[in-house]
C-alpha cells in the first residue's frame, strides 16, 4: 500500500466492513480532490456540501458526494474533460477506478458523473482485514458522485484550503458565511417529498457550533434562482427565522435522525434532538 494511503487510513482505525467502506470512500474522494488540483479544475470550480465541510473543515460525518459549482455560469462546461486527470491520479495510488458521465437533462444546470470501483479490490488495495472482506459480494460497486453547477446563483465569496494528504494540494472552496447559506437553503427549500435529510440539519447544529455567520444576500440569491423568494424586497433576518421556524415545526424529528445515524461514528448527539432543541440554537446564527 502506498505510505500516504498508509497514513489516511490510519486516522479511522478501522474494524468492521462499513468502517472500511466508509474509509475508502473518503480516501478516494480526497485523491479525486488531488487530481482536480493538478488538471486545473479549481481554476474554474469551488468545492461545497459536505464533503467540502468533512474534507476542508472537520465535520465529523460521512459524506458521500463531492459537490461543486462552477464560479461563472458555464452551461457548456463537461466533467468529461478531468475524466483522465482523475483516473490517472487515483491510478497513481493503486486504485482502479471508472469514470462514467451522465447526460444531462435540459431542464437542469447540474452536471454528473461518477468514479465507480470494486469495493472488493480497493479493501484489498488498503489492506482491510480478512474479516471485513470475507462477507463481501465479489461484483458490489462503490460510487461517487461528482456533480458541477454549471449556472450558480451568484454572490458568494471563495477561498483556498490547503489539504496534507495524500501530498499537500488546495482545494478552493466557498467561504463558509456561503457554505453556511447554501445549507440554510437545503434546510429551508429542499424538495424531498415526505422524507427528511437529517443531514442537513446535523450540518445545521455544526454550522451554529462552529461557524455560525450566514451571508444572507447569497441564501437571498439561492432562493430566488429555485423560486422560494419572490419578493421585492431584499430577504431580511426575520423573513429568515420566519421560514426557519416553520421548517422546524414541520420536521419529523425521528426521521431525520435516523437519516443522518448511518452518516456518524457516534450518534449520542443526536438523543438531543427535538423541535424545542432546533428552536433554541437557531437564535445563535449570525447574519451579516
Amino acid at each position: 500500500m502506498n505510505p500516504a494511503i498508509e497514513q489516511m487510513l490510519e486516522r479511522y482505525a478501522c474494524r468492521t466492513r462499513d468502517e472500511y467502506i466508509g474509509a475508502l470512500r473518503e480516501i478516494l474522494q480526497q485523491v479525486a480532490l488531488l487530481g482536480l488540483w493538478r488538471g486545473k479544475f479549481f481554476e474554474h470550480a469551488a468545492c461545497y456540501g459536505g464533503t467540502a465541510l468533512r474534507v476542508l473543515y472537520g465535520l465529523d460525518r460521512f459524506s458521500e458526494d463531492l459537490d461543486f459549482s462552477l464560479l461563472q455560469p458555464s452551461p457548456g462546461f463537461s466533467l468529461g474533460s478531468y475524466a483522465d486527470a482523475l483516473r490517472r491520479e487515483l491510478a497513481s495510488f493503486g486504485f482502479d477506478v471508472s469514470f462514467e458521465s451522465r447526460k444531462r437533462n435540459s431542464r437542469t444546470a447540474i452536471e454528473s458523473a461518477f468514479l465507480k470501483a470494486n469495493t472488493l479490490q480497493q479493501l484489498i488495495v488498503i489492506n482491510a482485514s480478512a474479516a471485513a472482506i470475507r462477507p463481501m459480494h465479489a461484483g458490489e460497486v462503490l460510487k461517487i458522485k461528482l456533480e458541477v453547477d454549471t449556472d450558480p446563483p451568484g454572490g458568494f465569496e471563495t477561498g483556498s484550503r490547503t489539504v496534507l494528504l495524500p501530498v499537500p494540494f488546495a482545494v478552493r472552496t466557498y467561504s463558509l458565511p456561503d457554505l453556511f447559506a447554501g445549507k440554510m437553503h437545503a434546510v429551508l427549500c429542499r424538495k424531498w417529498k415526505t422524507r427528511v435529510k437529517g443531514r442537513d440539519w446535523y450540518d445545521l447544529v455544526w454550522y451554529v457550533g462552529h461557524h455560525p455567520q450566514l451571508r444572507l444576500s447569497h441564501l437571498e440569491s439561492r432562493m430566488r434562482y429555485s423560486g422560494d423568494w419572490t419578493g421585492p424586497a431584499h430577504l431580511s433576518r426575520a423573513d429568515l427565522f420566519e421560514r426557519l421556524h416553520a421548517a422546524i415545526a414541520r420536521l419529523n424529528v425521528d426521521q431525520a435522525r435516523q437519516e443522518v445515524a448511518r452518516y456518524l461514528k457516534d450518534s449520542s448527539s443526536l438523543e438531543l434532538w427535538s423541535r424545542e432543541f432546533f428552536l433554541q440554537i437557531v437564535d445563535q446564527v449570525v447574519t451579516i
